[in-house]
């Protein structure tokens, strides 16, 4: 039998399986939060929005809360280091559907610490509670936090912060095992979230390099956390967190899709991002994601620098086509997912727990 983990409470709504797609910027769009939602997530999060920039209600900004989704409950992700631009912009996300509000302490880009966002906010901790305060203040939504163990090793203050956000009203912590300093190197310290859980009588949720079925079990015995919270397992892999769900709730890691399901996933997946952001920057925006979906598969880095230079939607759409009618003609049944991770071949340019943010919100949040 599996160990289903045991529902959370999140204000007024209740996350029957709390296993969560985290935050990535460029990756965590509509398009690919309806697959996941749809495969079965606990809870999905958009990409981090910039405060200042969903105030000024710029086009990207706006793009990234899609209240036509259906997604459900939507977490939406907001940095910023105003407490009352970040509670005004609380406010326009809730207007604009969002069911929760996550307020970011972890990203540790330097563009938005610079800023004296993100994970910059934990070496302030009295503006960090200010903010805090000022969002669950603003909204009548529920308020969760993600933030990191700390500014760097000589400051993992993450356990005395999660104390201050109880305080303030905020309803879930996720912590991701690094500091800041860390960046997105050495591995994420799982034993350490258990001192956040210890220190909150609120939901705590563990993040970092959740890839696997084993990560799932290790981290959640190591934390002792409530759920799992997983970025980079779920590139090229819409479903897995819906597996996690089912591993945890029978204890035999589910089947992957097979492979003819498999193309038919990148093909409507591709669509969907060429209708949400029209042809011509949905060419190269789905590249990354057909990368990711190839991984394991036999002859896969010929066939993504061969797909990453055609330049018509159409085309590429017949090349996929083509590929994968080429692996089953020659048998292929699945791929081999035992390597770790994803390699920068794969076109993975984003670890996991989604604190990186691209161009336009870093700087809209410096």
């Amino acid at each position: 039998m599996g160990s289903k983990l045991a529902p959370i409470q999140v204000g007024p709504i209740t996350i029957e399986d709390p296993v969560i797609l985290a935050p990535m910027s460029g990756v965590t769009d509509t398009p690919f939060r309806r697959l996941v939602k749809r495969a079965g997530a606990g809870l999905v999060v958009s990409e981090m929005i910039a405060s200042q920039a969903m105030i000024r209600a710029t086009r990207e900004s706006e793009k990234k809360i899609d209240p036509d989704a259906q997604e459900g409950v939507l977490s939406v992700q907001l940095a910023g280091c105003e407490p009352e631009v970040m509670a005004e912009a609380a406010k326009l996300c809730v207007d604009r559907g969002a069911s929760i509000i996550d307020i970011n302490f972890g990203c540790p880009v330097k563009k938005v610490v610079n800023g004296y966002a993100g994970s910059a906010l934990m070496k302030d901790e009295p503006l960090a509670g200010r903010i805090l305060d000022a969002v669950v203040k603003a909204v009548p939504v529920p308020v969760t936090l993600k933030m990191r163990k700390g500014w760097d090793e000589r400051n993992l203050n993450a356990p005395r912060l999660a104390k201050i956000a109880e305080e303030c009203g905020i309803r879930l912590i996720t912590v991701h095992g690094r500091t800041r300093n860390q960046m997105y190197n050495g591995t994420a310290d799982w034993a350490f979230i258990r001192q956040v859980k210890d220190a909150v009588s609120l939901p705590v949720i563990a993040n970092g390099d959740i890839v696997d079925f084993p990560d799932v079990t290790r981290c959640l015995e190591e934390s002792g956390a409530d759920g799992v919270m997983i970025g980079r397992g779920t590139y090229g892999r819409p479903w897995f967190i819906n597996q996690v769900i089912q591993m945890l709730r029978t204890g035999a890691a589910p089947a992957e899709p097979t492979l003819v399901e498999q193309r038919d996933l990148v093909l409507e997946h591709y669509d969907a991002i060429l209708e949400h952001y029209g042809t011509e920057a949905g060419l190269k925006i789905g590249r990354k994601h057909i990368a990711w979906y190839s991984k394991g598969l036999p002859g896969s880095a010929e066939y993504r620098a061969k797909v990453n230079t055609i330049e018509k939607a159409d085309l590429v759409q017949d090349f996929v086509r083509g590929w994968y009618q080429d692996l089953l003609d020659r048998g292929i049944v699945g791929r081999d997912l035992s390597g770790r991770g994803l390699t920068a071949e794969a076109g993975c340019d984003v670890e996991d727990g989604g604190d990186d943010v691209t161009a336009g919100d870093k700087k809209a949040a410096a």
